[in-house]
Parts: structure tokens; C-alpha cells; sequence
């Protein structure tokens, strides 16, 4: 890969007054993630057009699109630091902030990387940008685009994660997206729909905090290599050397095969269960990743991420700007999932996880900081699960067209599945990274499951 250029990009003043320095303090639901490792992804497009088309058309318009973007989301542009007049980690931002944009090429095969098949982890990583991190401060966004001449290009993205969850780093891409393809003449207003627009408010959801978390999450992290340690270096999770990535669909009539096997075994009650296409994707993919993998614990966890703003009361709005996420987890003993019902025991501990929800969105809050930095039991095994179907990645369209693909490369290092929504616009995408061994095995298990039923 060849870095052809690296673009500071500054939020535009066209027609929107921006302000000239303000701050954001980090909530519990941003403290909570701290110092873990940054969330990357990477968007694959069609674009098989000879390069000086991408340098004299192309670039210039991602790059004032990003520039509009930006002016609705400067925090971007900031940097997080955590001063000792603050109690709190706080985003900055002030006039002169940018983001950088690395512009390279590459002359690998864009159709492999952007298609179906098995491949080792590690190749897509020259198409992501690192953030600048330090002990005292660190970047908020980066992103790089990659061309691949005659082929196609991505747009790679690492955000923060103490900064904005999955529903706001869609919405900005979604902005980005929007104000590319919709691209307003100079000197016009560049407006966003309200879906699009940010919410700054940081009271919509410290009002949710009568029981201190912000407190706790804040005390925890300081008492990693403390007994006040302020540093914002992230976690350095590595990513094994054969780690072998896998995106697999659930079409509609897949997940409708996956309902029918449910009310089949529990021969009619299964009335009170939750057969979403989330519970009944998540289920299957644990069952045959537990089989795929041979997992020898006794105990396996699924970490499931909860988008709270809808499920606090009152809500916070859709658009909030931040984290917003809690966490459930679903437990069930390994011998069972490897049983010739275990499909049906990973949808009974996905629901009985979600069931809890009717206490709140908070109940069992006060224990999400310890299951981040307390390691579980030697018997145990805990994987995640990431992203959502309703983020609509594949609607990305910067005006060449949805991508070709979508990843979420930071699953290398979390060992977490990552659902999304379908390129084909049917279903459900589900990738994660495991052993070569273990991939083909449990693509054998997840088709061959299918075609049973």
C-alpha cells in the first residue's frame, strides 16, 4: 500500500456558525469504555473507473462532504483528555481541530477482499487508520480512504469508543453519506435531516444516574495501574496470528426455518418467547461457534449490547450524541449447547437475558464495570456481540452506490460477532474472527443446520 496523501480536514463554516471552543463531559455510559481498544470499520465500493476519475471527482467531493459532516459533528474534530481539574474525561473542541484523512492505493485484489470468502484477518488491516493516543490525550475519528485502481475503494473508519457508540458513528457516517451523494452547491445551506442531526444534551442522560455509576465506572478505571491513574492509553489486545475472518447470512427464509425449529421442540410453548430475528441469529451463531470452536469451558457467556435510548424513562433521544449502551448477558452450560438441543437452550438464555429488561435498562448496572475488568472464572467463556441490523450499513451510499461490503475489523481483537444488516437486503450478516480450523467448521455446521431443518 502506497500513502498517497494525509488531509487534516477541519469542520467548514459554509453557512453554519460553529462554536469557537466547547467541551463535552463523558457520561457513565461513555466512562464505562474508556480505555477500551477503538472501534474500526471499513466500507468496500464498486468504483471500477480509471484513478484520475477518483483524484479529480471522487476525492474532492468526500473530502468538502466531510468537511459539512463535520460541522454538525465538531466533537469529532476534538481530542478526550482527562485534566486534573476535571472530575470527569472531557471532549474538547475548539477552532483549528481537524480530522485526519489519509488518501493511499493499493494493489491488492479488491473483489477477495470485498467478497465472501474465508480469508486471514490481518489483510484488510493496511485499510485502517490508527488514532493518536496518548497517556494525556487522545484523537477522537480517523479515517482513510484506499483506492484500488480500476476496482473500487474504501472508507476506513477508528472512532473512540468512549466517544460515540455504534448508533452515533452510523449517524455520522450516515451525515458523511448524505451530504456526498445530496452534496449542496458553495454558499448553500447544508442542512441535515433531523434524523441525521446530533444531541448534545449531556443532562438527558445524567439524570439517569441516581445510583452513582459514573462514580463507580470512574473509580474502577482509575485504580487500573493507579491508585489515580489518569491515563487514556487504551488496552493493546493483539490479534492471534491465525486468525481467520468469516461474514455468513441468515436470509429471511433462514431465520423463518430458525422460528419453525423453535415452535416445533417446544411444542407449543413458545408463545412467551422472544423469537426476533435478533434472539433466533444470535442463538444459532452461538450454538455453532460453541460446536466449531470445541469449547472446553463449562460455562459459556454471550455479552449481548443494549441501545438504551428508547429504554430509559423518560427516553433519550435517537439522535443523542455518545455511548447510550448497556449490557445483558446470556448464560448457558456448554454440555447443554453441544446437545442435540442447543439451539433451543441458547434462545432460552438470549430471552431469559433480555426478559430482565422489564426491570429497566439500568437493573444490574452497577455490575457492567466489573465485567469489563474482572476476568471471569477459568471454566468460563465470555464472546460479544456487535453492531445491529437497524444501523442499515449496506445504506451507506456516497452516491456510487451502497458498499459492496462492510466490516467491522476491531472484532479481531474483541473475538466478538458483528451483526448487520444484508448486502442483498435479505436478512441478517453475521462476521467474526477464529482460528482457520474453527471457521470452516463452523461454516460447515451453520449451512449444514440450515439445510436440515
Amino acid at each position: 500500500m502506497k500513502v498517497v496523501h494525509v488531509f487534516n480536514v477541519a469542520p467548514t463554516s459554509e453557512s453554519k456558525e460553529l462554536p469557537t471552543q466547547t467541551t463535552l463531559p463523558l457520561t457513565f455510559f461513555d466512562i464505562l469504555w474508556l480505555r477500551l481498544p477503538p472501534v474500526q470499520r471499513i466500507f468496500f465500493y464498486h468504483f471500477p473507473h480509471p484513478t484520475p476519475l477518483f483524484f479529480d471527482t471522487l476525492l474532492p467531493k468526500l473530502k468538502r462532504s466531510l468537511s459539512l459532516a463535520l460541522a454538525h459533528f465538531f466533537p469529532l474534530a476534538g481530542h478526550l483528555t482527562w485534566p486534573l481539574h476535571s472530575q470527569n474525561p472531557i471532549i474538547t473542541y475548539k477552532t483549528g481541530d481537524t480530522v485526519s484523512l489519509t488518501v493511499a492505493e493499493s494493489h491488492a485484489d479488491f473483489d477477495r477482499l470485498a467478497g465472501t470468502d474465508l480469508s486471514e484477518a490481518r489483510e484488510i488491516h493496511h485499510l485502517l487508520p490508527h488514532l493518536t493516543i496518548s497517556h494525556d490525550q487522545a484523537s477522537v475519528l480517523a479515517l482513510q480512504v484506499t483506492l484500488f485502481p480500476n476496482s473500487g475503494f474504501s472508507i476506513g473508519i477508528t472512532s473512540h469508543h468512549a466517544v460515540l457508540d455504534g448508533k452515533t458513528s452510523t449517524s455520522f457516517i450516515k451525515a458523511w453519506a448524505y451530504l456526498c451523494r445530496d452534496q449542496p452547491e458553495p454558499e448553500s445551506p447544508f442542512s441535515l435531516p433531523p434524523e441525521l442531526s446530533p444531541f448534545f444534551d449531556r443532562e438527558v442522560v445524567q439524570v439517569h444516574d441516581p445510583n452513582h455509576l459514573e462514580q463507580k465506572f470512574r473509580s474502577d478505571w482509575l485504580r487500573q495501574g493507579g491508585p489515580d491513574n489518569r491515563s487514556l492509553v487504551v488496552w493493546d489486545l493483539q490479534v492471534p496470528d491465525d486468525a481467520t475472518r468469516g461474514v455468513f447470512h441468515l436470509g429471511r427464509s433462514d431465520i423463518e426455518k430458525l422460528k419453525q425449529i423453535v415452535v416445533s421442540k417446544k411444542k407449543g410453548n413458545s408463545s412467551n418467547l422472544r423469537l426476533s430475528t435478533f434472539v433466533l441469529t444470535v442463538g444459532y451463531a452461538w450454538v455453532c461457534r460453541v460446536r466449531a470452536e470445541e469449547t472446553k469451558n463449562k460455562t459459556v457467556i454471550l455479552a449481548l449490547n443494549i441501545d438504551c435510548r428508547n429504554r430509559l424513562e423518560p427516553p433519550v433521544p435517537a439522535t443523542y450524541f455518545g455511548n447510550c449502551v448497556g449490557a445483558r448477558l446470556a448464560i448457558a452450560e456448554t454440555k447443554e449447547l453441544l446437545g442435540e438441543d442447543g439451539f433451543i437452550v441458547a434462545v432460552d438464555a438470549v430471552n431469559e437475558s433480555l426478559e430482565t429488561l422489564k426491570e429497566g435498562a439500568l437493573s444490574g448496572a452497577e455490575n457492567w464495570s466489573k465485567w469489563l475488568h474482572e476476568s471471569f472464572k477459568d471454566d468460563v467463556k465470555i464472546v460479544g456481540v456487535a453492531g445491529s441490523p437497524r444501523f442499515d450499513a449496506y445504506g451507506n451510499d456516497f452516491g456510487w452506490g451502497r458498499p459492496k461490503k462492510v466490516e467491522m475489523a476491531s472484532i479481531d481483537k474483541t473475538a466478538a460477532f458483528c451483526l448487520s444488516d444484508s448486502r442483498n437486503g435479505d436478512g441478517v450478516e453475521i462476521g467474526f474472527v477464529s482460528t482457520k480450523e474453527a471457521m470452516h467448521a463452523f461454516a460447515y455446521l451453520f449451512l449444514n443446520g440450515l439445510h436440515q431443518s
